[in-house]
């Protein structure tokens, strides 16, 4: 994966500002240096604009931003469950 989701990457640099040289696909929470109340703003912001019914209100500190990525995005899948949707399922 060479890009990220706009939206996520749009969130981290204008919300949190994020610097966007930071933002990569193995990127995770932890080291963009997000705390828990940025990690759960950060789920809210997401969810607002992603359709479906995508839960993301446990997103771990160390999913990468490309598992992110892929979890919002349904086409990412091939029907089966991905590493992304069990690594952000499991984290319940």
């Amino acid at each position: 994966m060479s890009t990220i989701h706009p939206r996520i990457t749009e969130v981290l640099t204008h919300t949190f500002k994020v610097p966007l040289s930071e933002i990569h696909p193995d990127s995770t929470m932890d080291s963009l240096e997000m705390d828990s109340l940025a990690v759960a703003e950060f789920a809210v912001l997401l969810r607002e604009t992603v359709e479906g019914d995508t839960d993301l209100d446990r997103i771990p500190k160390d999913a990468t931003l490309a598992e992110i990525s892929c979890f919002i995005d349904v086409p990412c899948g091939s029907g089966e469950r991905t590493h992304a949707e069990a690594h952000l399922s499991n984290a319940r």
